[in-house]
């Protein structure tokens, strides 16, 4: 049987990628948990082979079929090159993963990757099983998860965007990047700017400026300006807030996701004047619901500076 005869229905899904730590298994199962109560039928696919610790159960497991830490004992390898080799074993075992995916047909399809940022910057075999599962009719977007914690931080916040921007060229997939565990973000320090600078990436040459006035970074002002000038070049960048405890903040990922990968254009779930306008106008929706993230923030602020006066 052919891969076109034996994957005819198309599928929808997410591939979840991101640095360490950012909360991709973490969004997987709140994900999971919102679509299921909206009356989807949702998959997870666990495609870590160092995640051991899953806080729900798996439709499939890559540890079926290899785990980090045999592969470490076995080969003498390092964390890091044990995942490239687990990540190359799945490309060349591709069968495999196809037979297990047939079985999820009508399933809305979220796979928990690993959280080398390596393996989406410039290494091939992750990026070949995704080109796999497009030939398998799968339509999927990368959701890109980013730690909020480098907004306060103007070097990181850089680095983050050079990063995400490396990846969405090197995936080849519609890209939504994600500012997870905004819940927290007050407890990271005080913004520079508001957070819609850091949401929708606005002229970059004020950050550059805020840096200039560390001494460490003052050095490098011309390499900062240079990145800067790549990342503004493109324009590809900009987040989506995400507090998983949040529904309204849980929605507006869907929403982006879902017009990413073309979910919201096909005719799987009813779709009602709000949702059509929500696909067609989608940055309103975003810049609404960013500024209800901001004004959050910006009472917690108001609260700290509050109870501080009334220490003194």
């Amino acid at each position: 049987m052919s891969e076109g005869s034996r994957g005819s229905s198309l599928a929808f899904g997410q591939v979840v990628i991101g640095p360490p730590g950012s909360g991709k298994t973490t969004y997987c199962h709140a994900m999971s948990t919102f679509l299921g109560r909206l009356g989807r039928s949702v998959a997870v696919v666990n495609l870590d082979p160092a995640n051991e610790a899953l806080p729900c159960p798996c439709a499939l497991d890559i540890a079926e079929l290899v785990t980090l830490p045999d592969v470490m004992a076995s080969l003498g390898l390092g964390p890091n090159g044990g995942l490239i080799y687990c990540m190359e074993y799945l490309e060349a075992n591709a069968d495999w993963l196809r037979d297990r995916l047939h079985a999820l047909r009508g399933h809305y399809v979220l796979f928990d990757c690993p959280g080398q940022v390596e393996l989406y910057t410039h290494h091939q075999a992750l990026k070949n099983v995704f080109a796999q599962l497009a030939k398998w009719n799968f339509r999927l977007a990368a959701v890109h998860l980013v730690d909020s914690h480098y907004c306060t931080d103007p070097g990181k916040f850089i680095s983050v965007l050079c990063t995400s921007l490396s990846t969405m060229l090197h995936v080849e997939l519609p890209h939504v990047n994600v500012l997870s565990k905004m819940d927290l973000i007050e407890q990271y320090g005080k913004l520079a700017f508001n957070l819609d600078y850091y949401t929708e990436v606005l002229d970059l040459s004020y950050l550059v400026d805020h840096l200039a006035s560390d001494p460490f970074f003052r050095n490098f002002r011309r390499l900062n300006e240079k990145l800067v000038e790549v990342i503004e070049d493109y324009s590809l960048v900009s987040f989506v807030p995400l507090n998983v405890q949040d529904k309204q903040s849980m929605r507006q990922v869907m929403q982006a996701v879902d017009k990413a990968n073309g979910y919201s254009f096909g005719d799987q779930e009813h779709r009602s004047l709000e949702a059509l306008m929500s696909a067609a106008v989608g940055a309103d929706f975003h810049f609404s619901s960013t500024l209800a993230v901001q004004e959050k923030y910006v009472q917690s602020q108001d609260k700290a500076v509050e109870e501080e006066v009334m220490d003194l």
